[in-house]
């Protein structure tokens, strides 16, 4: 039989071969995106929270770490001053990540941490956990070009805990913003939409939209690299209701895990801001003991300085009232010599004068002449010490104010510390008094109270849209205020028993 018949005889047994082969390459993991706490001492590692591997710190990948203060002013600073041009003062925005921070409608930035797989099949260490690093390496580099609207600040691949992971933190914004308030402007929902991503139900928010696409991203790359996304939880309609609810309670307690993950975190957070607290107030304190030492000497010399130019002074005035006397002679002098007679009856007057007296007044004119340069010469050092006395005064003045900001300071400091102090503090008690279980409870009800507040002032707004938009707006509103109804009447008759 020839070669070539040979060949495609068995081509298709090579490409079955081939295909098997693919297939048992390929694995199958779950791609998760969520929506993060945002922690930025924990994702920074300023602290060392307990399911943290200190030994694996080294191996954690940043690729950015920003002040949010200056990114916000290098996004808005142009933004609000152009807003505030022709407006009032009270109606100024003075400090737009002061006024974003205190406010409800939006926040500072958001965090989403995304991963592949789990601690069971891609764990840190492994093979399977490096070839997740590898492609969520690759995932991030390009995250930022695809999503101009959202300003990465803080982005970290973990792999100190059990499975890699990893952390984007973005400030979403809007620019070209034609409504109410700056033209650039901090808008999670507008950032989205001008991405594409317009939200429906309350399933399928822009944020759900978003994340859901970049999944997909992330799951195209790992396919790549021979990780094939393994999508579950389609088949939970069909669970008997006693798995089903399991299921839900687990989720409930991973979410409460998580949780009081992060209050550990942020507990620990605030006790290291603390420590940095206590740590400036010493390096305040010494610096106020320093500068009492220094405002000590330089009163010293200043002093020292003040006796010698009043000494100075003092010597001056002795010699200026000689000097005068010397001049108002050397004047007399000179009368007298145009006075005297040179010449006939006189003549021994003559021989008198000009052997006695004028050897005598030559003698007091070189004399005054001494002594007015000397007048000269300590002039000029006088002037010479005021202008270090002046130096002096104005370098005691400079350490004063420094001193008077420095005590400030510390006592802003010290009310500052003695705040932070009782924080965690309070939170002991409280967790001491009422259990870790009713604590993380509360946490999560005000939570809840939270959203149903903003849920409840979005709701007490109606929509601009079409009439079929806000007759649904109108019967959500209603069915809520029929709800709300109905529970104070029953907590009016709890009341009433």
């Amino acid at each position: 039989m020839p070669l070539l018949a040979n060949i495609q005889i068995y081509v298709p047994y090579l490409a079955l071969i081939l295909e098997s082969g693919v297939r048992k390459m390929t694995m199958k993991r779950t791609i998760s995106g969520m929506i993060g706490t945002g922690s930025l001492a924990h994702n920074r590692r300023d602290f060392i929270a307990e399911n943290v591997d200190p030994d694996r710190v080294q191996l954690n990948i940043c690729y950015q770490n920003e002040n949010l203060k200056d990114v916000y002013e290098g996004l808005f600073d142009e933004a609000v001053e152009r807003y505030n041009v022709g407006k009032r003062k009270d109606r100024q925005i003075t400090n737009y990540y002061e006024k974003i921070r205190q406010g409800k409608q939006e926040k500072l930035f958001h965090e989403v941490i995304f991963q592949i797989g789990n601690r069971e099949d891609t764990a840190v260490g492994t093979e399977e956990g490096d070839l997740a690093v590898k492609v969520l390496n690759e995932y991030v580099k390009d995250f930022q070009k695809r999503n101009p609207t959202l300003r990465v600040f803080s982005c970290y691949l973990h792999q100190d805990e059990a499975t890699p992971y990893l952390h984007i933190d973005f400030i979403p914004y809007v620019t070209g913003w034609k409504g109410k308030g700056m033209d650039t402007r901090v808008s999670l929902k507008q950032a989205l939409k001008s991405l594409g991503f317009q939200g429906g139900n309350k399933h399928d928010m822009e944020m759900n939209q978003w994340i859901n696409h970049e999944k997909e991203v992330l799951a195209e790359i790992a396919k790549q690299h021979g990780i094939e996304w393994e999508q579950k939880g389609t088949h939970d309609e069909h669970l008997d209701v006693y798995n089903f609810k399991k299921k839900e309670r687990k989720k409930e307690v991973q979410a409460l895990e998580q949780e009081k993950e992060y209050l550990t975190a942020e507990n620990e957070g605030l006790a290291l801001q603390i420590v940095e607290s206590r740590e400036d107030v010493q390096l305040l304190k010494e610096s106020k003991e320093q500068a009492l030492r220094d405002k000590k000497a330089a009163e010293k010399r200043a002093e020292t300085a003040e006796k010698q130019l009043k000494s100075l002074e003092e010597r001056r005035e002795q010699l200026q009232s000689i000097m005068d006397n010397v001049s108002k002679e050397i004047k007399e002098y000179g009368t007298v010599k145009m006075l005297l007679p040179e010449a006939g009856t006189l003549e021994r007057a003559a021989t008198y004068r000009d052997k006695k007296i004028k050897p005598l007044f030559l003698q007091i004119k070189n004399k005054v002449g001494a002594m007015a340069a000397q007048v000269k010469e300590l002039t000029k050092e006088v002037e010479n010490w005021k202008s270090k006395y002046q130096k002096l005064k104005q370098k005691y003045n400079g350490i004063q104010k420094e001193l008077d900001d420095m005590c400030k300071e510390n006592h802003k400091l010290s009310e500052e510390k003695n705040i932070m102090q009782g924080v965690p503090d309070r939170y002991d008690r409280v967790v001491r008094v009422l259990g870790i279980e009713t604590v993380d409870a509360a946490v999560q009800q005000d939570i809840c109270n939270e959203k149903a507040l903003e849920e409840k002032q979005r709701m007490e707004q109606m929509p601009k849209g079409s009439i079929h938009e806000r007759l649904a707006w109108g019967i959500k509103k209603s069915e809520m205020e029929n709800q709300q109804r109905k529970k104070n009447k029953s907590k009016n008759r709890e009341m009433e028993r």
